[in-house]
């Protein structure tokens, strides 16, 4: 058994097994630094604690009979601890700390740490800086106000004096709007890292944030981290639970990191979305524990406005040995995708109890710009996901969603207006349990999905499958143990594809042009 370094850091290591087989978890191994065990897990991606800064450590694993090759690491250097009960912050769960902890992330040098000791920290926001660490030790909770009347604003879209460009500020849904500020934010930041063993808690509850009608006169409810604009985040280690809206929202972000963190929000929480990148570029998740009220993983690139203006897709994402329970979707693509998406792969994944599996989320108006390819799906675990796979090209978002421009089943012209879908792959993937249908694409008429490759995929059904609808579109109609469902797809290609037990049709399939199948029942 190998493994090999995912992240150093001054005080951890963070290591990532070279494990093909396992999702998130695995048999339980022993690490061993410099000669002694220091820790037992049976988590594929892993955190060694309690390191000092620039020191040498060789690490090894041994799991049952079999070890690991030694792998020497050098941590890295640390000016400077700055710790937040030094610049007066209290921790007691009463005080508001707010003012405190910014003074110690302001005041913190260049290669140093801010240090947040065990105890609750009361705050409402918290704004970064570049080439900073702040980290949670085991116990310390930042915890949110809930008080709106605390929170600041971001304008949306401010115009520059020249009246020829903009300042973008602040988010939702795709749009430039005015929202309250998130709990933790960076705007045009870069070389920073959170991480530790502690917890942000957002304090969200059905009695202030998620209420939606007491909310819909006020800005955007805030997330729990925003980073506009930002090179080089890292969030390692973290808990993060009951955000006010979608939880970490990287936009317009490069070389974002999300390694061994947990989101937490109750299954019926509102748009508590886990990771939301939108227009971004590389970005990996890797070892992440999900159960919130939305999409997992959602990834964006703007609405109409934005896709046109800035045309900056989301691209070069990987997200592996991540377990995503509860939710809508368990990795989403859209709705808000109007400069398209590009080169996504997810690998050793285990998807659990979510509506969907694969969620695409597409209409006509998304744009000619909105072109979505390279799309990999690779060794996925499913189990009680409603609908494995969803292709959903009708999607009935926005004002307009219900019109019969968005909703036509019938061709209507090619213009400025229309996305596509280019090829999507899928190899390698177990879906047990499965509820409401096998699978469901439905292309546009006008522009079919041109590709889609099914290799390797087993679908069985639960045996107390409960109804559902599959895709949220005008015109898909609840059902139970249905099979897969194609329309509008110029190449598709089924190959080892076994689903058994359905109740209808194994093959629903129209408008196809190019069908290979070896489809086992």
């Amino acid at each position: 058994m190998e493994f090999h370094i995912l992240l150093t850091t001054a005080r951890s290591i963070v290591i990532e097994l070279q494990d093909e087989k396992s999702c998130y978890h695995t048999e339980e191994y022993k690490i061993i630094c410099n000669g002694e065990e220091v820790m037992t897990s049976n988590k594929v991606v892993e955190t060694l604690y309690g390191l000092s800064p620039d020191t040498d450590y060789t690490l090894s694993i041994v799991q049952g009979d079999q070890y690991s090759t030694d792998v020497k690491v050098h941590t890295n250097e640390e000016f400077v601890t700055l710790n937040v009960k030094d610049f007066r912050a209290k921790g007691d769960g009463i005080s508001d700390d707010t003012i405190f902890l910014q003074a110690a992330i302001m005041s913190c040098p260049k290669n140093s740490r801010v240090l947040v000791p065990k105890g609750t920290y009361k705050f409402t926001n918290l704004f970064l800086k570049s080439n900073i660490i702040i980290e949670l030790e085991e116990g310390a909770v930042l915890s949110a106000f809930i008080d709106k009347t605390k929170f600041p604003v971001l304008p949306g879209r401010v115009e520059s004096y020249d009246e020829r460009s903009e300042y973008l500020l602040a988010s939702w849904e795709g749009n430039p709007l005015d929202s309250f500020a998130s709990l933790i934010t960076g705007i045009e930041v870069e070389n920073v890292l959170i991480c530790g063993k502690g917890t942000i808690d957002g304090c969200a509850s059905f009695d202030n944030w998620w209420d939606q009608e007491k909310r819909k006169n006020d800005p955007a409810r805030p997330k729990m981290l925003f980073l506009n604009n930002c090179k080089n985040v890292t969030l390692q280690g973290v808990t993060i639970t009951n955000s006010p809206a979608w939880n970490l929202h990287p936009y317009f972000s490069k070389s974002i990191r999300f390694y061994d963190i947990t989101i937490l929000s109750p299954s019926n929480s509102q748009n508590t979305d886990g990771i939301d990148p939108e227009s971004c570029d590389d970005v990996e998740i890797v070892g992440v524990y999900f159960s919130v009220g939305d999409d997992c993983i959602a990834i964006k690139s703007g609405k109409i406005y934005m896709g046109k203006t800035y045309k900056t897709p989301s691209k070069n994402f990987i997200i592996r040995h991540s377990y995503m329970k509860k939710g809508h979707g368990a990795v989403t693509i859209g709705s808000e995708i109007a400069a398209g998406v590009d080169n996504i792969k997810v690998m050793n994944c285990k998807f659990e109890e979510t509506d969907r599996g694969l969620r695409i989320k597409t209409r006509r108006g998304r744009g000619e710009d909105s072109v979505l390819q390279n799309i990999y799906f690779k060794n996925i675990e499913m189990d009680h996901v409603q609908t494995p796979f969803v292709v959903n090209s009708f999607y009935f978002c926005d004002p307009d969603g219900r019109t019969n421009y968005v909703s036509s089943k019938e061709a209507l012209p090619v213009d400025e207006r229309t996305p596509s879908i280019k090829d999507l792959k899928f190899k390698n993937i177990v879906c047990k349990n499965c509820h409401v249908a096998a699978a469901y694409f439905y292309g546009l008429p006008e522009k079919k999905i041109e590709s889609v490759t099914m290799e390797n995929i087993k679908v069985t059904y639960a045996k107390d499958a409960k109804k559902g609808k599959a895709a949220m579109m005008i015109g898909c109609e609840p059902s139970v143990k249905r099979g897969l469902f194609a329309r509008n797809i110029k190449h598709l290609s089924l190959k080892n594809v076994s689903i058994d037990g359905s109740d209808g049709i194994v093959l629903d399939i129209d408008k196809v042009d190019n069908l290979e199948t070896d489809v086992k029942e």
